[in-house]
């Protein structure tokens, strides 16, 4: 069986994290989340999958290659221009990458799944596909009931007593919302699908797609289902990922390494003296990390691979990526290190470089760790990090 995973958007809403990574590469505890969606469609017996591709195209190319090696066949779609020797993503909307591919040369000749790359889900797809052609349906999209004052956040989706599709609300007051079932960015399509999808120019699913459908009268149906739904379209989606996972809520997402204290996680080697070093879980530590005497680590909480915690640095329900330092004294509460940023649990971020504190939160990597200038400590204060309490506001 056929599915496509639509792969190509910027991720603008996780930023800082996709200047690097692809939203589909984002790792759950070191795992990109795109290959839990390759297991679920492999599990169910979709192994012929399109992937759609644009910016950072080339991250999820390498990894993921042909799929041999995740029990499946992969082919991607490209969508962009070259210029000045430099690749350019330039997406076509979800809709329209699926147009771009069946204009190349057929290949969706059959119902076909479409997920959204930015999800973790626990689907019977299975069953989903059953709904749906009994329906006798064009189109359907798998809804999911969240609670009423979350609404505003997805999009609503309004059917009559049948479940036919009668119209939509993107993100609407909680107050004017029509319904408590939201889009969950999983759809079912057959080949004719292609009919009410334009040629050459952007669209999208879910705002241009879909209310053509339902204008038209087309057989187009929601399924409600209940399952596993991990969304991390936004960085406090992100959060709640990683806390969920750690927590041990998210059924098909094992913590990896070992368990070296009750519900400490550590991948290889990692350079710690557990007895010295107040640690309280759910924690995972990434293989090659290095935690110094006198540290303390609150979780939940993730490490990266390669990092290292210095003497008296506090991580307290944070998120660090692989080959970050945290400096001696530096507490980190309800923050998301990422590079040479720093984001809190909404997404506000700062440039530790272009602040000036990058001697607080450097790359593990550096071999020039050096104590901070009268200036720099000057910087800090001003820009509210106190060196005496060591905290990064």
């Amino acid at each position: 069986m056929k599915a496509m995973i639509l792969a190509a958007g910027k991720g603008t809403r996780v930023q800082p994290i996709t200047h690097v990574i692809p939203k589909p590469m984002i790792p759950i505890l070191q795992k990109p989340v795109m290959e839990f969606l390759l297991e679920l469609l492999r599990e169910h017996g979709f192994n012929e999958i399109m992937v759609n591709v644009s910016h950072l195209a080339e991250e999820i190319e390498n990894y993921f290659r042909d799929g041999q090696r995740f029990g499946v066949q992969i082919a991607y779609s490209f969508e962009g221009r070259i210029e000045d020797g430099e690749l350019i993503g330039q997406a076509l909307g979800s809709a329209g990458g699926l147009k771009k591919i069946q204009n190349f040369q057929p290949f969706f000749d059959d119902t076909f799944v479409v997920l959204c790359g930015d999800a973790l889900i626990d689907l019977n797809l299975t069953e989903a596909v059953k709904r749906h052609r009994e329906k006798g349906a064009l189109a359907s999209l798998v809804t999911k009931r969240v609670p009423r004052d979350q609404v505003s956040s997805y999009g609503v989706v309004v059917t009559d007593d049948q479940g036919r599709v009668l119209s939509f609300q993107e993100k609407p007051p909680v107050e004017e919302a029509a319904s408590d079932m939201i889009n969950t960015g999983i759809y079912i399509f057959e080949p004719e699908i292609f009919d009410y999808i334009p040629s050459g120019q952007p669209f999208d699913i879910g705002s241009d797609l879909f209310p053509r459908l339902a204008s038209a009268g087309a057989p187009f149906y929601a399924l409600p289902m209940e399952f596993e739904w991990v969304d991390i379209g936004k960085v406090p989606d992100y959060w709640q990922a990683i806390r969920s996972v750690l927590q041990g809520e998210v059924r098909q997402v094992q913590i990896p390494g070992n368990e070296v204290r009750p519900g400490v996680f550590a991948g290889l080697n990692v350079a710690a003296d557990w007895d010295k070093i107040k640690i309280q879980g759910p924690v995972y530590v990434g293989g090659m990390t290095r935690i110094e005497n006198g540290a303390t680590i609150i979780g939940p909480a993730m490490i990266g691979p390669s990092c290292q915690v210095c003497e008296g640095a506090t991580i307290d329900n944070s998120i660090i990526f692989d080959y970050s330092r945290i400096g001696p004294g530096v507490r980190l509460f309800e923050k998301l290190v990422f590079g040479r940023y720093c984001v809190d649990r909404n997404g506000d971020h700062f440039d530790l470089q272009e602040a000036a504190l990058d001697w607080l939160i450097t790359d593990a990597r550096r071999q020039d760790h050096v104590a901070p200038s009268p200036q720099q400590k000057a910087m800090a204060d001003l820009l509210g990090t106190d060196l005496a309490i060591g905290q990064v506001a």
